[in-house]
């Protein structure tokens, strides 16, 4: 059997049992697509299954030299360790040859945050005279208020606002479901835009049950709501470099220092693991230290 016939199977374990989203399942077959490059680019003919160590620690070398960064090699190893450890699943081969492949070291990076003053700038810049107003308004308090990603705002349903109980149910990474607990000021913000603004929108088929929609009836774009936050970070001088995923960071970071549990808060995030969240810890760290500075008789 070639590469095709391995890559095929492969596709339907993440679809099927690993339940990843297409786009996540389309970067781990690009992933391997690109070690198939580099085999080419030898003349190598070999099946998956004669692959070995040898063949993936001469891989990362090409890879590094063609200048991607730690992070993005790091990352197309991680597919092909996916792409094995299937194999090894289906009895394709017997022994791993990634087992013993090391990834390269990356910093963790600080994700950029928002204060509370700098949010309230934002959202005050929203001009509420124009009909998107209350609508950006509404998704800004959501993004914000429940640390939401981008691909669960854009798809947030109005069937799943339990807003008597404070909660709304998410389906985020692996359509995995999650409750989160929504506050009153996004609560107020989303019923305004439904019950003054989403009313008089003419929806098209399929988005009768989608929360945020644009002019057309549609359910909003990942682009627009970038391109949303970005004019209004223009808007008032803003001089960060931030994205929606801002919010979501920001929703992380005021809890935690706010002395929220770190368990509760991955829960709310939908984290897998606990050492994502962990990232988050970075600012209360950095309060504590500036703490022990000021105020220790030997600091």
């Amino acid at each position: 059997m070639n590469w095709d016939t391995y890559i095929k199977g492969f596709k339907t374990y993440l679809q099927f049992e690993k339940s990843l989203s297409s786009n996540s399942i389309e970067a781990y077959i690009n992933d391997v697509q690109k070690f198939i490059q580099y085999l080419n680019s030898l003349n190598l003919k070999l099946s998956p299954l004669n692959i070995d160590l040898k063949h993936l620690q001469n891989f990362i070398k090409w890879i590094n030299e063609l200048g991607m960064s730690a992070c993005t090699q790091a990352r197309m190893i991680s597919g092909i360790k996916a792409f094995y450890k299937y194999l090894l699943l289906e009895n394709l081969i017997s022994k791993n040859p990634t087992e013993l492949l090391e990834s390269p070291k990356i910093g963790r990076k600080l994700p950029d945050t928002l204060n509370v003053y700098e949010i309230d700038q934002i959202i005050g810049a929203i001009d509420l005279s124009k009909p998107e107003g209350e609508r950006n308004k509404a998704i800004l308090e959501t993004l914000y208020g429940c640390g939401l990603r981008v691909s669960e705002l854009i798809n947030l349903k109005i069937s799943n606002l339990f807003f008597n109980d404070n909660f709304i149910k998410i389906v985020g990474k692996g359509n995995k479901e999650r409750l989160v607990p929504i506050g009153s000021i996004a609560v107020k913000q989303i019923n305004i835009y439904i019950r003054q603004v989403r009313i008089h929108i003419n929806i098209k088929k399929g988005n009768e049950d989608i929360v945020f929609l644009n002019r057309r009836g549609s359910k909003l774009s990942r682009n627009m709501i970038f391109i949303i936050v970005k004019n209004l970070a223009e808007k008032i001088g803003l001089k960060k470099n931030i994205s929606p995923h801002t919010f979501r960071h920001s929703f992380a970071t005021h809890l935690i220092e706010g002395g929220a549990d770190l368990r509760a808060v991955q829960e709310m995030l939908g984290h897998e693991s606990i050492t994502t969240t962990e990232i988050y810890t970075h600012l209360d760290r950095e309060f504590l230290r500036d703490t022990i500075i000021q105020f220790h008789p030997r600091a």
